[in-house]
């Protein structure tokens, strides 16, 4: 699900990129939020991090006396993605193994969906390996599927979420 967030952070200008002038400092504010966003990821609580949306307000910068930096307050409104339990989502087959399928969903890359949790699918070897059931329903590289979360885990150190997912349901599978 897209989460609509608005964050206080604290965005951090050299003193080199200093200069009088009001609106180069503004800029320089701005290309260091995005990239401060972008190396952020994902938090627990947010989900991923898509989009910074509208800079809210920049608050009073105070030098520290040791670099010379200057830390800016700044209240954004951005764009997140965060799976829950019980939701819906699709994504897009990049890789068929023996146990099971990877997918991307969005900014999750590797999303895997075992063959203990597609009912009536079986593994057919080959070159170009696929999943099919008996309605000839098949499941295979770059095909979209439906998939239902079952749960998800925060992993602190990889800065990203672990999940389970499920094609045991109704309307669930690959979407023609």
């Amino acid at each position: 699900m897209f989460l609509k967030v608005q964050l206080p952070w604290n965005v951090i200008i050299p003193a080199d990129s200093l200069g009088a002038e009001g609106l180069m400092l503004q800029k320089a504010i701005v290309v260091r939020l995005w990239d401060d966003f972008a190396c952020k990821k994902a938090t627990k609580d947010l989900g991923y991090f898509i989009a910074v949306t509208t800079l809210e307000s920049i608050g009073d910068g105070k030098v520290r006396q040791n670099t010379g930096d200057v830390p800016f307050p700044v209240v954004f409104s951005g764009i997140t993605f965060k799976m829950f339990r019980g939701e819906i989502l699709e994504g897009v087959v990049h890789k068929i193994l023996k146990h099971g399928v990877f997918l991307r969903c969005g900014p999750v890359q590797n999303i895997y969906l075992s063959h203990l949790k597609m009912p009536d699918y079986h593994y057919v070897p080959g070159e170009n390996a696929i999943f099919m059931n008996d309605k000839h329903s098949k499941i295979e590289k770059d095909v979209v599927v439906r998939f239902i979360v079952i749960g998800t885990k925060w992993l602190e150190a990889e800065r990203e979420f672990q999940a389970l997912f499920s094609l045991e349901g109704d309307y669930l599978g690959p979407v023609s």
